[in-house]
């Protein structure tokens, strides 16, 4: 069987990784690469670092409004998809990247599968949510990381080749977490295991209004020990353009963006995560990070449930309360999979027709 993959942004990057390696040992695969990461730190380098196949295509497509690079995405896609015919089409997680192959894979008459389906935050106006219904809603295979994505797509009346496989970014964590450890990223960075504060910050509802990542940022020079964080393209763009670079830097490590061990390896050592991110979010419920996330709603409600993770927004004082005071000592009860959510996908796939 033919099936054509389809990613665009990090998080993509590392869920892609442990199921190509799955699939190309019974199918051909065609990895399609959107561009919408084309930063060599937030692209090229994982590619690397997690052994990922070179994409046999790169659409090249950059940054872009919403609409416009979701366009192109699907023009390029078009394209690619007529030439090689796959059998399937594989996309991953929320991004445009998911939305235009998922869309285009059904203008098309192929069959979609969507690895990650049935997350929910509940909130239309994040443009994530939107794609992830989207894909779902769309699929012939949806893999589920969870019991409350299963429950989630029901809701939706989807039950239809529904599988509970586990998270590939479970596996991908367990795979790598020595490999991090080996690494000397706390001490080059000159930070103290277990005394500083892990940072990121990119989602455009955090980091597009002035008004919102200045108040961000006053946490974070007030946090009242160490910060280390990797600046997202955009969002170093947008503090400079608002003036806000220079009060950062006087408090904080800010960095460019690190490799994908480099990056478990700072998690793994730090005191606390401070994120906007989904799969930051996960990776530190994995590793008993406590994670204060500075959304209102998260699409992983089972790091909430637990205790180990706390929704605070981006208000100042409930930053740096969650900061100060925000110290989980339950257990980790939910299940993420066993470690294998990669191989489960490719034997479903297996006798997919």
């Amino acid at each position: 069987m033919k099936i054509a993959s389809i990613v665009g942004a990090r998080p993509q990057f590392i869920k892609a990784a442990p199921v190509s390696r799955e699939i190309r040992q019974h199918h051909e695969e065609i990895l399609i690469h959107t561009g919408q990461h084309y930063d060599e730190n937030m692209s090229d380098v994982f590619f690397e670092i997690l052994d990922i196949p070179r994409p046999n295509y790169n659409l090249g497509v950059g940054s872009g409004s919403h609409g416009r690079q979701t366009a192109d995405m699907m023009r390029g896609l078009e394209d690619v998809l007529e030439k090689e015919r796959p059998d399937l089409v594989l996309v991953y997680g929320d991004t445009n990247s998911t939305l235009a192959g998922a869309l285009v894979a059904a203008k098309m008459g192929m069959p979609l599968g969507h690895v990650e389906a049935g997350l929910r935050s509940f909130n239309r106006e994040m443009p994530e949510e939107v794609n992830r219904v989207v894909a779902d809603h769309l699929s012939s295979l949806l893999f589920a990381p969870t019991e409350t994505a299963i429950s989630n797509l029901t809701r939706e009346g989807i039950t239809r080749g529904v599988h509970l496989v586990g998270d590939v970014m479970y596996d991908v964590a367990l795979q790598s977490a020595q490999a991090a450890r080996s690494r000397d990223t706390v001490g080059r960075l000159g930070l103290t295991r277990g005394e500083y504060i892990l940072v990121t910050l990119h989602r455009p509802q955090n980091v597009d209004q002035k008004e919102t990542l200045s108040s961000i940022v006053e946490a974070l020079v007030n946090a009242g020990r160490p910060v280390v964080f990797p600046v997202h393209p955009r969002t170093r763009k947008n503090l400079a353009a608002f003036g806000l670079w220079d009060r950062l830097s006087a408090k904080v490590k800010a960095i460019e963006p690190v490799d994908y061990l480099d990056f478990i390896a700072l998690l793994m050592a730090s005191a606390k995560v401070v994120t906007d991110s989904g799969g930051v979010q996960k990776e530190a419920y994995f590793f008993g990070v406590p994670c204060v996330t500075l959304r209102d709603e998260t699409e992983w409600m089972e790091t909430m449930e637990d205790g180990w993770n706390a929704l605070v927004g981006a208000e100042t004082e409930d930053i740096l309360h969650a900061i100060r005071n925000f110290n989980p000592e339950g257990i980790k009860s939910k299940s993420f999979g066993d470690g294998h959510a990669a191989e489960h996908i490719a034997r479903i796939l297996d006798k997919f027709v």
